[in-house]
């Protein structure tokens, strides 16, 4: 019995902690970049928003087309008369008078009708399919943002990290460096105003320290963002932002020819220029005849009593063809207008061509200017960080004063956010360019 009680006890515990498991596993996200691109793919709130319009405008292609199918309505009225009318005949001058109907008429039809010819329905099916078109290249756009967000909000993140270690790094130093002053101040070496320098040196990169890993908490919010996830979920970012510049093949890219119709700008604005044709052709069709046709059958019973009521049926097929002929100048200015909306929407098309290539040789200058720019400020951080090695060993034997460290440290520190900043430029114009080339 003892045996089975700690068999018991030992499986509730397994349990627990599987159980614990399990929701600590749920909200954790181990991510590398393309895992953290295709997430918000999937849950991106903006993502979610722009495919519940692509649903929308399937149903819209349904409208349009169901909008020619046979219409049928079904109807019946029951009809109490409660006073009868009468007609009125004269013969020889002598009036008679007949009643008319009977006091109880209950009429039952059904009617079907079907448009035979109607070129703004064409019209309208063909634009309701382009409208479709137009809202799933809308959500190939808000996808193609949402992943250049989520790979901002991501290098973001491993340039802050990078940031912190190298103010941790540096604020380790500096504090053995504030211990060895003080150690010198006490043997008569160093002065005062050493420890002084020192320990301000100290309290501000300590001070830097501390924002900065509030504003990469701040990033990992934005992330969160971008992800479609909540605020307590925890992520872990897989790649480090060195994996990321490997595989930065500079030459490769810009070898890379680009067609601006392949954007998906292009294509957004070459749509909406194709919806205003079809706008024009619409306007232009309502000058057409349209015809439809009609079905109707029915049966009405009628008697002076509810218990003599007899059934007499009746059904005609008949075609009703309408041809507009004036319209007061109304349809002319809206053929008009349209007309004009589509010369606009193809000076936009030509103008997102020209932008896009512009932009594109723009971009290019920028990536080549970026990797020069990185590879250069890789250099001087190399050369900075033996600069001060060398002056912190001139300081320790005395050879040099607490401001030349000190300016040394600054010019080290300076060059680390060059370099930083160069590494992020690289990363922004890289993604901007992969972009344009829809390589997301």
């Amino acid at each position: 019995m003892k045996n089975k009680t700690l068999l018991t006890i030992f499986l509730l515990i397994f349990l627990s902690v599987r159980t614990i498991h399990a929701q600590n596993a749920d909200t954790e996200l181990q991510l590398s970049l393309k895992e953290a691109q295709e997430y918000a793919s999937h849950n991106n709130k903006m993502v979610k928003s722009a495919k519940f319009s692509v649903l929308a405008s399937k149903n819209d292609v349904w409208t349009a087309i169901s909008s020619g199918l046979p219409q049928v309505s079904a109807g019946a009225n029951l009809t109490d008369n409660l006073k009868l009318g009468v007609f009125v005949l004269s013969m020889n001058d002598v009036p008679t008078i007949i009643t008319m109907g009977t006091t109880y008429t209950l009429p039952v039809s059904v009617q079907a009708s079907m448009p035979l010819f109607s070129a703004p329905y064409y019209i309208g099916i063909e634009t309701s399919k382009l409208a479709q078109k137009l809202a799933e290249s809308n959500l190939q756009s808000t996808e193609i943002d949402t992943r250049q967000s989520v790979a901002s909000a991501y290098y973001l993140i491993l340039i802050s990290e990078e940031s912190l270690r190298i103010i941790k790094e540096n604020l380790t130093n500096l504090r053995e460096t504030l211990k060895s002053t003080k150690a010198m101040y006490n043997s008569g070496v160093a002065e005062a105003t050493d420890v002084d320098q020192m320990s301000s040196n100290v309290t501000m990169m300590e001070n830097s320290f501390s924002n900065l890993q509030n504003t990469i908490e701040m990033n990992y919010n934005l992330l969160r963002f971008q992800l479609g996830v909540k605020f307590d979920t925890k992520i872990v970012l897989t790649e480090t932002i060195n994996d990321l510049v490997k595989d930065i093949n500079v030459e490769e890219l810009l070898a890379h020819n680009f067609n601006p119709e392949t954007n998906i700008q292009y294509d957004l604005v070459d749509k909406q220029e194709k919806l205003s044709a079809l706008d024009l052709k619409s306007q232009q069709a309502m000058a057409l005849p349209s015809l439809s046709g009609i079905y109707s059958t029915s049966t009405t019973a009628m008697a002076m009593k509810m218990s003599d009521l007899k059934w007499y049926p009746s059904s005609y097929l008949g075609l009703n063809l309408s041809v507009p002929i004036f319209a007061s100048g109304q349809r002319y200015s809206s053929i008009q207008k349209a007309k004009i909306n589509l010369e606009k929407a193809r000076n936009t098309k030509e103008m997102v061509s020209d932008q896009l290539q512009i932009q594109n040789q723009q971009l290019r200058y920028n990536l080549e200017n970026a990797n020069i720019q990185y590879k250069s400020q890789k250099d001087n951080v190399e050369v900075s960080k033996r600069v001060y090695t060398s002056m912190e060993n001139k300081f320790k034997q005395g050879m040099a004063s607490s401001l030349d460290l000190i300016e040394s440290n600054s010019l080290y520190l300076q060059a680390e956010n060059n370099y930083i900043s160069s590494l992020m430029n690289l990363l922004q114009t890289k993604l901007a360019l992969d972009k344009l080339l829809n390589n997301m």
